[in-house]
């Protein structure tokens, strides 16, 4: 990995992208010490999260993550998500957050030197292209060893720098099965709670 202590850097988390690749991979996502993580690296000047919410009547699953990112280091971005039934009568959830990620990305490129992409999807290759022609270096966190790859290869090509998520695993996760077999009481990372929208296919 490359990154420089003096750099100012700015992460961009799409949030389902991570859970999912995170869940594919087998481990869960410790958001404190991701941003800890980056911190040692560079000088982080903001860390994005966005994610779509699916709200009910009273309640969303989301909010305790959302609640505790707000209060953490975090830059929220959220819209609600819309929940509807297709023509063969199966649930879809349709709340993409593509627009506003490129959005506060192509606003922070003049005060960035690296701007780091939590999300595997090809439709952002052209906004990479459009930052790094501002001077931005960019690098992709992805998976690649997932079934199916959870990154386009456009993406993976223009970027800067792609990075295994499995490889930086280690820094910033906690795996249920060793937390529950080595200590007693253990104490539960900040994870995405929303396991039943994660499971709903996303209408693009």
């Amino acid at each position: 990995m490359f990154f420089q202590p003096q750099e100012r850097l700015c992460l961009f988390i799409d949030g389902t992208s991570l859970y999912s690749a995170s869940r594919n991979l087998g481990f869960e996502v410790d958001y404190r010490k991701l941003l800890s993580f980056f911190r040692s690296k560079s000088n982080v000047l903001r860390a994005y999260y966005y994610s779509a919410v699916l709200e009910t009547e009273e309640y969303s699953p989301l909010k305790p993550l959302t609640d505790w990112l707000v209060y953490n280091g975090y830059f929220l971005v959220t819209k609600t998500a819309r929940e509807y039934t297709d023509h063969t009568g199966r649930r879809r959830v349709k709340g993409n957050m593509d627009i506003e990620l490129a959005v506060d990305m192509l606003e922070m490129a003049p005060r960035i030197d690296h701007a780091v992409l939590f999300s595997g999807d090809a439709d952002f290759r052209r906004l990479l292209e459009a930052v790094q022609r501002q001077g931005v270096r960019t690098t992709v966190i992805a998976s690649i060893k997932t079934s199916p790859p959870l990154i386009g290869d456009e993406l993976r090509r223009q970027a800067d720098q792609f990075i295994e998520l499995a490889d930086i695993a280690s820094h910033f996760t906690r795996r249920q099965i060793e937390n529950r077999t080595s200590r007693p009481n253990p104490v539960p990372p900040v994870r995405h709670p929303a396991d039943h929208l994660s499971d709903l296919p996303e209408d693009e």
